[in-house]
C-alpha cells in the first residue's frame, strides 16, 4: 500500500468520525426540553424513574438544579414522544452515514 492511499484512508475515516461526533451533539441537544416549568434530559433513565413513578406529580430536580412539581403522566407522554422522535431522526441520519462509507 502506498502513502497516498493511506492518507486517503485516514482522512476519510477522520471526517467519518468527526461527522459521528456531529450528529450525536445534534441530537443529544434535541433531547433537552423545556416543559412544566423545568429543564429537561430525556434519557432511558429519566423515562424509566416516571415510568416507576405510582403518584400523579412528583418533586424532581431539573436540569438548573430546581425542585420542580410536574404531572407525572403528561411529563412521561412528552419525554417517550421526544425521546422516540429524536432517537428515530438520529439513527435514520446515522444509517446514511455508514452507508456513505
Amino acid at each position: 500500500m502506498n502513502t497516498r492511499l493511506l492518507v486517503e484512508e485516514t482522512k476519510a475515516r477522520f471526517a467519518h468520525n468527526i461527522a459521528k461526533d456531529y450528529l450525536k451533539n445534534k441530537y443529544t441537544g434535541k433531547l433537552i426540553i423545556a416543559e412544566q416549568n423545568g429543564l429537561w434530559k430525556i434519557d432511558t433513565q429519566f423515562i424509566a424513574f416516571l415510568s416507576s413513578v405510582t403518584t400523579e406529580t412528583v418533586v424532581i430536580v431539573d436540569q438548573y438544579n430546581n425542585p420542580v412539581q410536574v404531572n407525572t403522566k403528561e411529563l412521561l407522554e412528552v419525554a417517550i414522544n421526544t425521546y422516540h422522535r429524536v432517537m428515530t431522526e438520529w439513527y435514520d441520519e446515522h444509517k446514511k452515514l455508514e452507508n456513505k462509507r
